[in-house]
């Protein structure tokens, strides 16, 4: 019997054998590593490409860290009562001295009110006593009266002057605990969640109000290891942290942080547990981009600037035997071109061997290349 196979094969009538060696044909070449050219009359896909290029880079280290706020403080309450106002909006900012809680006054300004007047009282009772210590004395001074009359005296003005003091006393701390019912912000910074709202019952154990976070500046902290940290002095000839430059920082999605901060602070000691440094770096934070918290990239510079032969970050590519860069040369051809891959350094890929200077490698479009093909390839910049 005869298979329908055997009818037809690109138009033509074969043999089935024929038709069998021709697919099997059309199969090895679609798997084995041969060369995949654009076929003919279809155009060649558009990629973006950037020349290997010397430039002159200092050496530079890149760690992990977080963001730290320089200042945060959970507000309590310190006196009693129920919430009148709450004068913030969460996740805002507030300025130093702005009134976060006002809690019910009226209690506290009657008690002080009520302790001014107990004050006036012992004063009125002081000025009593002190005429009547000037009065035994001039009478003492004329031997009209015994000099206990004088003792007596000068005892009571001594109580009077006492039992003033103690009043004031009283005042100041009643004064203290109506001004408590106004709890004002420390400082400039971000309010976050507060649970509370205007007729909660509040008091020094309710626990935080509400916590406040100074964002500018923002300081950023990293663990290096002695190890990594002695590698870098001696590359960059520096002798503390003091010597290193401007820090680079990069977000989490990878991007640029804008400003760039300076080490304030080397810790004197190692962790044992991790044989790491802490290291401390600050950043100003006008636009409140960095977050307490955050992860986030640390690159360290420091030394001279040495020229280095360098490609956008994003041409580097990965797989299991390592990085490499897709070239494209004149004609358009791609080459998988396996590279030493230095550092990466503020966007900049330090290629070590594998490239010459004025090559092009793709960074766009990666994805659309593959090599052996040809490829419509634009310098980067060029419209």
């Amino acid at each position: 019997m005869v298979s329908v196979f055997s009818g037809v094969c690109h138009g033509r009538f074969i043999r089935p054998a024929g038709c069998l060696a021709f697919a099997a044909a059309v199969v090895l070449g679609a798997g084995c590593g041969v060369a995949q050219t654009t076929p003919e009359g279809a155009s060649a896909p558009a990629v973006v490409v950037a020349a290997a290029e010397e430039m002159q880079l200092a050496q530079s280290a890149s760690f992990v860290g977080r963001a730290v706020a320089v200042q945060k403080v959970d507000l309590r309450a310190r006196v009693s009562g129920f919430v009148d106002e709450r004068g913030f909006t969460e996740g805002g900012l507030v300025a130093e001295g702005d009134v976060l809680f006002r809690i019910e006054p009226e209690a506290y300004r009657a008690t002080l009110a009520q302790v001014e007047a107990s004050l006036a009282a012992a004063q009125a009772t002081e000025t009593l006593a002190n005429l009547e210590l000037v009065r035994q004395t001039e009478l003492v001074a004329r031997n009209a009266v015994p000099q206990s009359m004088l003792d007596k005296a000068r005892a009571e003005a001594a109580r009077a002057s006492a039992d003033v003091k103690g009043v004031m006393a009283q005042r100041d701390v009643a004064a203290l605990n109506l001004s408590y019912t106004e709890v004002k912000a420390p400082f400039a910074g971000s309010v976050g969640l507060s649970s509370l709202d205007v007729g909660a019952l509040i008091g020094p154990d309710s626990g935080p109000l509400v916590t406040l976070v100074r964002t500018d500046p923002m300081t950023v902290e990293f663990p290096v290891t002695e190890r990594d940290l002695l590698a870098y002095r001696a590359a960059t000839g520096g002798e503390s942290t003091d010597d290193v430059g401007p820090v680079q920082l990069y977000l989490a999605d990878g991007s640029a942080y804008a400003l760039t901060g300076k080490v304030d602070f080397s810790d004197v000691t190692v962790d044992a547990g991790t044989d790491t440094v802490l290291i401390r770096a600050v950043f100003a934070n006008p636009d409140g981009l960095l977050r307490d918290g955050s992860l986030v990239s640390v690159e360290l510079t420091g030394g001279t600037p040495d020229p280095v032969l360098t490609v956008p970050q994003q041409a580097v590519q990965r797989d299991l035997t390592g990085p490499y860069v897709l070239v494209v040369d004149s004609a358009g051809l791609v080459e998988q071109r396996r590279i030493d891959l230095t550092r990466v350094t503020g966007g900049h890929a330090v290629v070590g061997g594998g490239l010459a200077v004025g090559e092009r490698v793709i960074t766009e479009g990666i994805n659309k290349a593959r090599p052996g093909a040809t490829v419509n390839a634009a310098l980067a910049g060029e419209g």
